[in-house]
């Protein structure tokens, strides 16, 4: 497993043989509140984050987007697990699935964001991370989201086809919008690097 940095980049297929099917988890935690307030009102609130993913062409398009109104794309390659409407327990909080084999030829991209829907910011989060794991359940690459800050979005990483081999990057770039479509911009921005 390859642990990355903000902006790094790691060949999925130098990490794994015959890759057909990835599993990309999301998850984080709400902070832990100290002091007064935290004895007055509980220690912690629950955070209601939402992955999503934006399919994306060469060109910086947008073929489909997957998040918690739509969890599947139309080619039925990219499933998303469902909403999680608190971030509470260990280990993933929200799963996309993907198969590769079902994806269409025009697929360049995959960007893989996580936003607020009712507006909370990442002041309020903490262990948010995004990792990859194959289809015999190895985890390829991680990236462990350290900023904290009061935007309500996060492109935390995304996928790129290289030829025939596929490439992860980690982003970790923040912006604002309560969903994907309100970060669009944003997105082709880094992901695509125009």
């Amino acid at each position: 497993m390859v642990s990355l940095s903000k902006n790094q980049t790691v060949s999925l297929s130098k990490q794994s043989t015959a890759l057909n099917k990835l599993h990309f988890g999301l998850g984080w935690d709400p902070i832990k509140k100290k002091g007064f307030m935290a004895k007055l009102f509980g220690a912690e609130e629950s955070i209601d984050l939402d992955a999503s993913c934006i399919l994306l062409n060469s060109a910086g398009e947008r073929l489909d987007t997957v998040w918690f109104r739509a969890l599947h794309s139309r080619c039925k390659a990219v499933i998303h697990s469902g909403d999680n409407l608190t971030g509470e327990g260990e280990g993933d909080d929200e799963v996309i699935n993907v198969d590769l084999t079902k994806l269409r030829n025009d697929v360049e991209y995959l960007a893989f964001t996580v936003n607020s829907f009712r507006g909370q910011t990442f002041h309020d989060v903490e262990n948010a991370f995004c990792r990859v794991v194959d289809q015999n359940g190895k985890e390829l690459a991680r990236y462990q989201l350290n900023e904290q800050g009061r935007h309500t979005g996060v492109v935390i990483a995304s996928l790129r086809r290289n030829g025939g081999q596929w490439d992860f990057t980690a982003h970790g770039s923040a912006c604002e919008g309560k969903t994907i479509d309100a970060m669009f911009d944003d997105i082709v921005r880094i992901v695509v690097q125009r």
